[in-house]
Parts: C-alpha cells; structure tokens; sequence
C-alpha cells in the first residue's frame, strides 16, 4: 500500500531518533561518528538526536573513547541505568508481584505480596495492585528514576489491542478492563503471565543463543510462551499458548474452565502436591513446593512417583507442540523449575517416545533463569521495551504530560 501523505518532521525525528537509540543499545561504546556511519544519518543530526537521548536519561556519556589515530576521540554512548524504568506487576492466584527493570535490563525493587485472589471481586484485587503500584513508584522516586510504562502479567486470555483480560478461570475473572482500572497516568501493557516470562527468558541471555523455545510457566495454572526466532509469539488474539488446558486424560477431573483431563488438573503444581500427599495452604505454593524438593532428594517413594505421573502427563502434552511448532527445546519455568531435576527425565522419555523427529532432532530440557520472577521481570522488560522502541513519543509524553 502506498503511503497517502508524505511524512512531516516529527515523524522524520521519531523514526531517527529510534534507530539511533537502538544502534547505542545494539553496541554500547559507539561515539556519534560511530552512530552516524551505522544509520548513514548527518552528524548534525546524530548530535542533535544524542542530546535530546541524553537530556531524557536514556543514553548516558561514558567518556572519551581510546585512541585509534590522529584525529579527535569520540565519547562513547551506552544505556543509562537511571533512565526510564518499566514497571512490571504480576497478578498471580496466590500473590502480587512488582520490580523495576532499568534500561540496560538490570533488575530492582522486586516485591512479592502473597494473598489469596480467588473469589475475590476484580475491582478488588486491582485496589490492591494500585497500591503495590504506588509502592513500586516509592522505591523509584528513592532511586532517583522515573517510571515510564507498566506492564502486567495475569494468569488468562488477555485481547492484544484493549488489554481486557477475557477470562482467568483461576481467578475467576472475565472481560476484566485492567488499563481503565488503573488509570492513565502511564501507558498500560497486559499480557499472558507466560507471555510475558518469555520475554524475560529472552532478555536475560541465559539461554545460550535459544531463540526458539516454548516456555511452560506453572503456578497454580500452567501457561505456555512460544518463542520463534526470538520473539514471542501470540496469535491472532493474543490467546496463544494455553498448554494448560490441553488434555491429557479425557476421563479425567473436571477443571476450572469446564473441559475434563486438562493439563493443569492432572499435572500443575497444586494436582503434584496433592499426589505427593504434600499440605498446600491456600497461598502461596512457594512453601509446599520446598517441602516437596526436601522429600524428592530424600528418594521419597510418593513424591518421585507423583512427579514421575506429571512429568509423563507433561511430556504428552508437549509432544504435541513440539510435533506442530518443531521447537527445539522446552523451558520449564515458575514451579516446574523448582522441580526440574525429577521432572526433565520422564518429560524428556515422553518427547523421545512421542516427538516424530527426536531420533534426528532431540528435544532438550532446559530450565527457566529466573523461575519464578519470569512474568514480573518479563513485565517490566515488555513496558520498557515500549519506551525504546519508540523513544521520542516518550520523551514528547515527559516533555508534556498532558499530550
């Protein structure tokens, strides 16, 4: 389609200044010149365009660069760690979460405020996340940074263009509008919990160059990030990656969305605990899931079987993704992580038994980074990724709140 006006200045400007953005944080230390010989952009214009960066925080001076020849040494560019923070919230079944993520991706102020959010009225649990907010913002202002965009992380089918939350059995909730309920101070990201602790594997580099994978993140439910080619795919609706309510029994127990046999029925954290004979409290599963960990290595007989059950449960309903997708790997995240070393084995016979090309490509089975802090991290990294990805809207939104 032909553009049906020309671009003005400010489009010219926005469009420039990203890319210059983007071109510090793809290679930290480069020095104007640098910049200006790697978009092909005027000097002038690289100059003009670093010191609005600057001025805003997002791009700091790091100081002459060394000396290569005769000529004038540069001052090198990089990301500044008290630029514009994103801001990530995890609505979790049993507890609400925040951190700041800085814009060289460091991590800061991660709280973690358990309660139970099951039968509770939306309007409010989202008080109670108002509240984390202001906190969260409190630990920024003592840190001297701004926040610049809020992302939330929830366990549900959440709309890609409205951010309504269409249902979160495990909440309870359905068409939930979680951008109105917290105001228009900032911009206002939401997205599928294992979404989003996707994109925080992603931005930690600890996978080892993986850029495909599917992530399984297991609270109480049981969600799926799909990366491909490194980036997180999530369909036409963005209701992608609802592993947990794949069966895996159809003569199985009822779930919360109403099907039978699910995934997360018969193999989440909260169905191993009750095979293992190990007591959950309410809220949180942080506690049990020790207990659980303390008796797989101490070789208890009804723990290594309930989790051998689930690992095989879990790899039926992989083979499936891993047949369809032809991912290399799989991720397991928030409570599985914790129980990796029991679960990859049995998860990894099922791939080999079930997975058509595992005699030529085998599936490996990794092990989340950052267990579970993914989704929050993850929040904070999609809001700030916002910003950077398009850094003159928001030096334009700080230099006029009102626009």
């Amino acid at each position: 389609m032909r553009p049906t006006s020309p671009a003005g200045n400010s489009d010219v400007r926005r469009h420039n200044t990203a890319m210059v953005l983007a071109e510090v944080l793809r290679r930290p230390g480069l020095s104007r010149a640098g910049v200006a010989a790697a978009t092909g952009l005027a000097k002038a214009t690289v100059s003009s365009l670093v010191d609005r960066l600057v001025a805003a925080r997002l791009v700091d001076e790091s100081g002459p660069q060394s000396a290569t020849g005769r000529g004038r040494r540069g001052t090198g560019l990089v990301p500044s760690p008290t630029g514009p923070h994103g801001l990530g919230v995890e609505i979790g079944v049993d507890y609400v979460a925040t951190c700041l993520v800085d814009p060289t991706g460091g991590e800061h102020a991660h709280r973690v405020r358990p309660g139970d959010n099951r039968g509770r009225p939306p309007a409010e649990v989202l008080a109670a996340v108002n509240r984390a907010v202001r906190s969260a913002k409190a630990d920024a202002g003592r840190r001297g940074v701004a926040v610049g965009g809020l992302g939330v992380a929830v366990p549900g089918l959440v709309d890609r263009v409205s951010g309504v939350v269409r249902a979160a059995p495990n909440l309870g909730w359905s068409d939930v509008d979680i951008p109105a309920a917290l105001g228009a101070e900032l911009p206002v990201l939401v997205d599928n919990e294992a979404n989003l602790a996707a994109v925080g594997e992603l931005a930690t580099g600890e996978l080892a160059g993986t850029r495909d994978f599917v992530l399984v993140s297991a609270e109480i439910g049981v969600g799926a990030g799909v990366v491909l080619d490194g980036a997180v795919r999530r369909g036409t609706h963005g209701f992608t990656g609802e592993i947990g309510h794949v069966c895996v029994d159809p003569d199985g127990p009822v779930c919360s969305c109403g099907a039978r046999g699910c995934l997360e029925r018969m193999a989440g954290p909260a169905a191993i605990l009750a095979d293992a004979g190990v007591t959950a409290a309410s809220a949180p599963l942080d506690r049990p899931l020790a207990d659980l960990a303390g008796r797989l290595a101490a070789a208890d007989p009804a723990a290594l079987a309930a989790v051998r059950r689930a690992g095989v449960r879990l790899g039926i309903a992989l083979a499936g993704v891993v047949n369809l997708l032809d991912v290399p790997a799989v991720v397991l995240g928030g409570g599985y992580a914790r129980l990796h070393d029991w679960l990859a084995g049995p998860l990894g016979e099922e791939l080999d038994r079930r997975v058509i090309a595992a005699q030529w490509s085998p599936t490996a089975v990794l092990v989340s980074a950052l267990g579970g802090k993914a989704a929050v991290y993850g929040a904070g990294q999609a809001a700030l990724r916002e910003i950077l990805a398009d850094p003159d809207t928001y030096i334009r939104r700080v230099a006029d709140p009102a626009s």
